[in-house]
């Protein structure tokens, strides 16, 4: 009997498109003779087609297990995981609390800080601030200017002067109430693949080598010129080292199903730095999380098989959990 996958894409959120074409990607991969496929797209508004998923349990009996392909806000920020839980359906991808920490890059880091796992210093800026510069007196220039809670380099921006932070800060504040401002690395990008649930693994990790300055929105699906080096091109020892910090952010949010945690490199220190973790990462093309694991030995179908399978684990063990009384 097939297993009946609802794949819910698109969203109010800065990363539509993105997520349009990762959950194209899925559900081409998908086996038509292990899974029965159905469709909800959510457009920029928020609306629902064909219809929306009740927070009910049992109000969708037509859904063995869901696979959320919603980047950024509204949906890989606890909120869809949230409808789900209410729903009382399975789903791919971390749950309410890792969804919520991961996405809001202040928590990841304070959650990370915590575990005494490398992050970069930064400050944290209010979209209010009226004073920017006396907020980051304590960075040297450059920094990179970011929106708390988003993805895909969206309202991202490096600032070399007072000039460009302020002009900086004022776009990343038109896309969250928070905004996160942190010394610039001057180094190498890596990226690292997690999957599981208990026993989480990393693959092999990947540089990033950027046609810009920085690996930016356009740099990463719009001008097609950036360079990706998989398996990344480290020392035994540096390699581990990044899989084992990989790993350790992994639990550190609490995240199950898949995540891709992204770094730094210093050049000057050798350091590694933990940058973000992405619960819901991208399925393009181009995407980095399965290419990885591509390059580790788990292809792109057998991917998506092990994050069904693990969804599926994770709601057998939460139905032995008791709610009432």
């Amino acid at each position: 009997m097939k297993i009946r996958v609802a794949v819910i894409y698109g969203g109010r959120t800065g990363e539509h498109e993105v997520s349009v074409r990762s959950a194209k990607a899925i559900l081409a991969g998908l086996d038509p003779d292990k899974y029965e496929k159905i469709e909800y797209f959510i457009d920029k508004q928020g609306k629902w087609s064909p219809a929306a998923i009740l927070p009910e349990p049992g109000a969708q009996p037509g859904i063995d297990v869901v696979f959320p392909v919603l980047h950024g806000t509204f949906g890989e920020d606890g909120t869809m995981q949230g409808l789900l839980e209410l729903a009382d359906l399975p789903y791919v991808g971390a749950g309410v609390m890792a969804s919520a920490v991961s996405m809001d890059k202040e928590m990841m880091k304070r959650v990370c800080k915590e575990r005494m796992l490398p992050i970069v210093e930064y400050v944290t800026v209010a979209r209010d601030c009226a004073n920017i510069l006396d907020a980051c007196a304590g960075l040297a220039f450059p920094v990179f200017v970011k929106p708390a809670n988003l993805g895909s380099s969206v309202g991202i921006s490096k600032a070399h002067d007072a000039r460009e932070l302020e002009t900086a800060f004022a776009l990343a504040a038109q896309y969250d109430r928070k905004v996160i401002v942190e010394r610039a690395i001057i180094g190498r990008e890596l990226e690292c693949s997690v999957l599981g649930n208990e026993a989480p693994m990393a693959s092999l990790p990947c540089e990033i080598l950027p046609s810009r300055e920085f690996y930016d929105y356009e740099d990463k699906y719009l001008l097609d010129l950036a360079q990706t080096q998989v398996p990344a091109l480290l020392s035994p020892g540096h390699t581990a080292e990044l899989r084992r910090l990989a790993v350790e952010c992994y639990r550190a949010v609490e995240c199950e199903g898949m995540a891709r945690v992204d770094f730094f490199l210093e050049k000057a220190t050798d350091q590694f730095y933990i940058n973000e973790i992405n619960t819901i990462p991208g399925f393009t093309s181009i995407s980095m999380y399965p290419k990885m694991w591509e390059h580790s030995g788990i292809g792109f179908g057998e991917l998506l098989d092990r994050l069904i399978s693990l969804a599926l684990d994770r709601d057998k063990l939460k139905k032995a959990t008791r709610f009432t009384r």
